[in-house]
């Protein structure tokens, strides 16, 4: 590897990344410091291509939130509403399934399915909702309820948290999606999402679904009030757990979105935050095949920039996202496979239609 350090404290890092070996999180918080921020996407771009080549993957999925009614009060979340609220809303299999209906195209490999924390209704309804697409459309793959949801579920249903995960994978589910994380810091959860998980309680909700044979996925919500040693700690948690179960498949990060006045945030992540963060996560996680920009966070033109950071996924076409929306993410709600085909050949990369198992169905 030939890059030229403008930034020569970072040469002790720039030999463990050659040399294969762990950052510790003091070199993570060098590597927040630097002025550097080419040299560390030299270096994360170094990383990914040797675990993926110029590959950059993406996924024809649809969203769906089957209810916003949640018993929580994060900070940052401008999706909830409480019972009886205006905008409230919880859908039955007949709403549930013209939803699907009406934004059905048969090139869709996956249901991402997030919701609220709803005390309304009992654990059977996101049982019954998950059999329900499983019923209409057993070709796409359930990837449903976050690590917090699942320890919800659990102190709601009077169950252990593996009961509910067996009980969701009888039903169906096929892997969890990575929300809930935010920040795996108590102090952060105390203050961000007192009402939801904690810390070990999502990991733990992971770890017994990587026992019970699922691959999951892992985010980490920036750009609140964590330090970036809170960031750093939440990936050495996430690396700690892989290094015990190699059950995650992609890591997220998931720029804060805080234009609505009910998040209680007012500025934005900057692109350099976004850039540098992604590429960080790239050099920290060394166990993760994947990281993955998320362009409804970053929006397009960052996450075409992000490819040269380290990232090698930059999600799917989503139909119709509402929650980071309803939080004040400016761009589009969905994109067209051309337009994701497009963006990662601008970047001079192969683009890779997967499944949500990063199993190739088309190279463009």
């Amino acid at each position: 590897m030939s890059t030229v350090l403008l930034d020569q404290s970072l040469k002790g890092i720039q030999e463990k990344v050659i040399n294969g070996e762990r950052l510790s999180i003091e070199d993570g918080l060098k590597l927040y410091k630097t002025t550097d921020i080419l040299s560390i996407a030299q270096l994360a771009n170094y990383v990914n291509e040797n675990k993926n080549g110029k590959n950059v993957y993406f996924i024809e999925n649809m969203y769906i939130n089957p209810t916003n009614v949640c018993e929580a009060s994060c900070a940052f979340c401008g999706f909830k509403r409480k019972p009886g609220e205006e905008g409230a809303y919880t859908m039955d299999e007949e709403a549930l399934l013209k939803y699907v209906a009406d934004r059905w195209n048969d090139n869709i490999q996956e249901f991402h399915i997030v919701g609220g924390h709803n005390t309304e209704v009992p654990f059977d309804y996101y049982l019954d909702t998950i059999r329900a697409l499983k019923k209409h459309y057993p070709q796409v793959t359930v990837k449903a309820y976050t690590g917090a949801e699942i320890e919800f579920f659990a102190r709601h249903a009077g169950l252990t948290m593996r009961e509910v995960l067996e009980k969701l994978i009888d039903a169906g589910l096929d892997t969890l999606p990575g929300g809930g994380a935010e920040i795996l810091t108590e102090r952060y959860r105390a203050k961000m999402s007192p009402d939801k998980a904690s810390t070990y309680e999502w990991l733990e909700a992971h770890e017994i679904a990587h026992d019970l044979g699922l691959k999951t996925h892992a985010t980490m919500l920036y750009g609140g009030i964590e330090t970036k040693e809170e960031r750093l700690i939440h990936m050495d948690r996430l690396r700690q757990l892989q290094d015990k179960t190699n059950g995650f498949m992609v890591f997220i990060p998931l720029a804060m979105q805080p234009k609505s006045v009910n998040a209680g945030l007012k500025r934005r992540t900057s692109a350099y935050d976004d850039l540098r963060t992604i590429a960080i996560s790239r050099l920290m996680l060394d166990n993760f095949q994947h990281i993955k920009a998320y362009w409804i966070n970053i929006g397009p033109q960052l996450t075409q920039m992000a490819l040269s950071f380290g990232s090698s996924d930059i999600h799917g076409t989503l139909i119709e996202e509402r929650i980071s929306h309803s939080a004040g993410a400016l761009t589009s709600q969905g994109m067209t496979r051309e337009e994701l085909v497009h963006m990662i050949k601008g970047a001079d990369k192969q683009p890779v239609e997967r499944d949500t198992f990063y199993k190739e169905i088309k190279r463009y």
